[in-house]
């Protein structure tokens, strides 16, 4: 089995003696995880299996069942999604080898002979639900809202013979697929709202820095004092190193023991990345390197002089000079 991407940040896609590469994603089939993990090259002939959750997904690959997972992991609108920044905080460690970000659409979706006034209860994932409120609130103001697994997991209920609802919040593909009606297109509160979803396998080799990468990190709070998100944030800037996204997520243990989950703009092989999460283990050793890996948008971080690789490499010959005595 393989974990390592290649220099053009897709993942290889045959295992040894070219053994067929299995995918889990959140499903079921139709979800926008699925799109998101058709958009790798090479994921259209590999297996593709629907897991009901997102840590059933990350099990598979710890597991050894599946050769990586896809997963959602932060939404424009909504910010990082729970259920994956807390699986990948816990359990066996896991890497982040590839991210896609997939623009989102959301439609109304109904039996057939269903209208807006006969709609009393509306599913979908809470996500979504986020994303359509203002216009469900606007078109469908009496509708209770229950939550569902996934959008797509709303549409396959609403489909069967007696669901238990009356709507689904969901992607156009799963609509059509299912055969319900689409009511309302284009529902979403936000134009332009996009979600961001990870491939994430075992640890092994790290994709190659290509100068427009993205570390993810999970950082323990050891200690809850004065200037403690301090400490760790002063990690990142005395060495220029920009963070694109900070979260705190309870670890579960006791109340007000917190949990910071990062991306942080850099690859791990960046003198100045090394260098940061070496002052981070001695602040928190807990630390957890969830990968290095290629920004979806390829936009590269500024670096300033001093925080280049050829800044610190020159640091490091002028520091051995004085030890040499020279």
């Amino acid at each position: 089995m393989t974990h390592a991407a290649d220099t053009a940040a897709a993942p290889h896609h045959s295992g040894p003696q070219g053994e067929t590469v299995v995918y889990t994603y959140l499903g079921p089939e139709g979800t926008f995880t699925e799109a998101a993990l058709l958009r790798i090259p090479g994921a259209s002939d590999a297996v593709r299996i629907p897991a009901p959750s997102v840590n059933s997904a990350l099990e598979m690959v710890r597991s050894g069942q599946a050769n990586a997972a896809v997963v959602p992991i932060e939404n424009s609108v909504e910010g990082g999604v729970s259920a994956t920044l807390d699986a990948l905080s816990a359990g066996t460690s896991l890497r982040i080898l590839h991210e896609i970000l997939v623009p989102i659409t959301f439609v109304l979706a109904v039996r057939p002979g269903i209208g807006l006034a006969d709609i009393r209860t509306v599913s979908t994932h809470t996500h979504a639900w986020a994303q359509c409120r203002e216009w469900a609130a606007a078109n469908i103001p009496s509708a209770e809202y229950l939550p569902a697994s996934s959008t797509a997991a709303a549409a396959v209920e609403l489909a069967r013979q007696e669901p238990a609802f009356d709507a689904a919040i969901c992607a156009p593909l799963v609509a059509e697929r299912l055969g319900l009606e689409v009511l309302r297109e284009d529902i979403g509160d936000v134009r332009d709202a996009v979600t961001r979803f990870v491939m994430i396998s075992l640890p092994g080799l790290l994709p190659e820095p290509t100068g427009a990468d993205k570390t993810t990190l999970v950082i323990p709070l050891p200690e809850d004092h004065p200037g403690a998100l301090m400490d760790i944030l002063e990690q990142f800037s005395t060495r220029g190193v920009n963070l694109s996204r900070i979260e705190s997520r309870p670890t579960g243990m006791f109340l007000g023991d917190y949990f910071f989950s990062i991306d942080a703009d850099g690859h791990v092989a960046d003198a100045r990345m090394a260098d940061a999460l070496k002052g981070l283990h001695r602040i928190s050793p807990g630390l957890r390197f969830l990968g290095s890996y290629p920004r979806a948008d390829r936009r590269e971080p500024e670096v300033s002089r001093h925080t280049s690789d050829e800044a610190f490499r020159d640091a490091d010959i002028w520091l051995q000079s004085l030890l040499n005595g020279y």
